[in-house]
């Protein structure tokens, strides 16, 4: 079984080339967040299957280019918006129970935009259901990778955050493999690299 190590030096491989445009990519992001603060619950959804879509690209070895970050808003806009305020309502209502659910909760829901992207016609509410089924008995793997950021973390506070547009997309790529690693997993017979129909 892969651990975090592994993970990292899978996403650290597969962004080679690649640096600049999930750099450059995550800035866009972070822009578009920022002016449309009053408005992200509307783009955040779409903008976040975007992102997810590109970080999985590169773990298929796919072209990624920035026009991606923005295929939330042209396949499944709805579905974005639905999952974005679907697992943000579940994951504060858990959170209302003390901390520690919230964040139980938000790694049981980690998977469903990579599952959104890879069935865009999917029910949002389906797409959080399968992140629930595909992350039970692995939410403490994937909490794991995370601390394994924690040193990169602390970077991007000494440089006033600058290292995060590639920190950012560092861990996420990391993620995108946890996320191809569990469907090889569960499902064997579907080869890694191609995306994944439920």
């Amino acid at each position: 079984m892969l651990v975090a190590k592994d993970f990292r030096k899978q996403a650290w491989n597969s962004l080679s080339g690649k640096w600049s445009t999930m750099a450059a990519t995550t800035v866009i992001y972070s822009v578009i967040l920022g002016v449309c603060s009053g408005l992200a619950f509307i783009v955040q959804g779409p903008l976040d299957l975007g992102y997810y879509l590109m970080t999985a690209n590169v773990i298929r070895e796919k072209d990624v280019e920035l026009e991606q970050l923005f295929e939330g808003f042209k396949n499944c806009f709805l579905n974005a918006l639905l999952l974005y305020i679907l697992n943000g309502i579940f994951v504060f209502l858990w959170s209302l129970l003390f901390i520690i659910p919230g964040i139980i909760k938000s790694y049981s829901y980690s998977m469903s935009y990579y599952i959104l992207a890879d069935n865009p016609d999917m029910d949002a509410n389906d797409a959080r259901k399968q992140s629930m089924k595909l992350m039970h008995g692995n939410k403490w793997r994937l909490f794991c990778l995370d601390f394994s950021f924690i040193g990169w973390g602390l970077l991007c506070v000494l440089t006033f955050g600058i290292l995060s547009f590639w920190v950012t997309p560092y861990q996420q790529t990391a993620h995108a493999a946890f996320y191809q690693s569990l469907i090889a997993e569960q499902y064997s017979t579907r080869p890694a690299e191609e995306p994944f129909n439920y």
